[in-house]
């Protein structure tokens, strides 16, 4: 089958389209014809040699596929051959063919396209995890989604006007994409470039009762600016660290303010904890899918062949919304 490979780790030019041998389900496993897939930030540290996919796991890049079951493994049951399917995968999704465990896997609606259902599961699902599950944001609430513009951050804005429709949406984005995010349904949009400091701004707006929830992907430099926002029992929980990893925390406002820090990735989880995770995520999200109050949002879509130009646009930041690999 056809695959992106990589020549090493590096940078684009390591990315190739080549050859390899198409796997085959084992047990509790399905074997996917994958119609299309997305490119994840992840994906690119992958690339780079810093982000090993599990054990076990394909070492082909790709983080979830959407397509049509091909064949199913022993023990698997409610799935058959012929069925559309959007899954998480621990790898392997830049790919014509992939293997996903039977539990990870949701139907696609029938108002969705392929292209769309691979927006879903990586983006869509690391939001809700954790703004919902984690972060417990309610109606009436307040957060910070940080990275406006991003996969995860729009599907957390989506997410969150459809399920909390009365929750107040802070956000933070680069100069050009500002109105977009606003557009979206954030009700604050601070350019990041210009205020790194953004506590002010976010006291100012939440009349100096702070946030509920903010979801972080930048990591040490925003922690003075994140927990100076947080309110009382507010939660950040962070999903990256682009900026780095070390930082001064003030542990006596942290505790005065019963202030929680929550570090969350969605990869690494045992099998079983993303199942339940993934219905979670189809009891109460997929519905807004399937009624099209949900869209994915894709700024182009690219076949395999063009993967180098995919990965590029991610690392130059001139995307918003989703980038898409087509394998079919």
């Amino acid at each position: 089958m056809k695959a992106v490979v990589m020549e090493g780790f590096g940078g684009l030019e390591v990315l190739k389209v080549g050859e390899v041998a198409k796997p085959a389900p084992k047990e509790n496993e399905v074997l996917i014809r994958v119609h299309a897939t997305s490119i994840n930030r992840p994906d690119l540290v992958q690339r780079e040699g810093k982000y090993p996919p599990p054990p076990g796991d394909s070492e082909i890049l790709g983080l979830e596929v959407a397509g049509v079951v091909e064949e199913v493994g022993s023990g698997v049951s409610g799935w058959k051959a012929g069925d559309r399917v959007m899954t998480l995968v621990g790898g392997g999704g830049y790919a014509e063919y992939a293997v996903a465990y039977a539990n990870h896997l949701m139907p696609i609606p029938e108002s969705m396209s392929f292209e769309e259902a691979a927006c879903v599961c990586e983006s869509y699902i690391t939001a809700f995890l954790n703004v919902f599950m984690i972060g417990e944001l309610k109606d009436g609430q307040t957060a910070i989604l940080h990275g406006g513009g991003g996969g995860v951050n729009t599907a957390a804005i989506q997410l969150a006007k459809a399920l909390t429709p009365n929750a107040k949406l802070i956000v933070t984005a680069s100069p050009e994409k500002m109105e977009r995010v606003k557009e979206l349904g954030a009700d604050l949009v601070i350019n990041f470039k210009e205020t790194p400091d953004f506590s002010e701004i976010v006291k100012e707006f939440t009349n100096k009762k702070g946030v509920d929830v903010i979801l972080d992907h930048v990591g040490a430099k925003y922690l003075a600016p994140n927990m100076n926002s947080l309110g009382y029992k507010g939660r950040l929980v962070i999903i990256g660290v682009i900026s780095g990893i070390k930082a001064e925390l003030n542990l006596a406002l942290m505790m005065v303010k019963r202030q929680q820090i929550i570090g969350s990735v969605l990869r690494s989880r045992p099998v079983s904890e993303k199942g339940e995770i993934v219905a979670e995520f189809t009891r109460r999200a997929l519905p807004k899918f399937a009624d099209r109050t949900v869209v994915p949002i894709i700024e182009k879509v690219f076949p395999m062949d063009q993967v180098v130009e995919a990965h590029g646009m991610m690392e130059q930041d001139k995307h918003f919304g989703k980038i898409v690999l087509k394998t079919a």
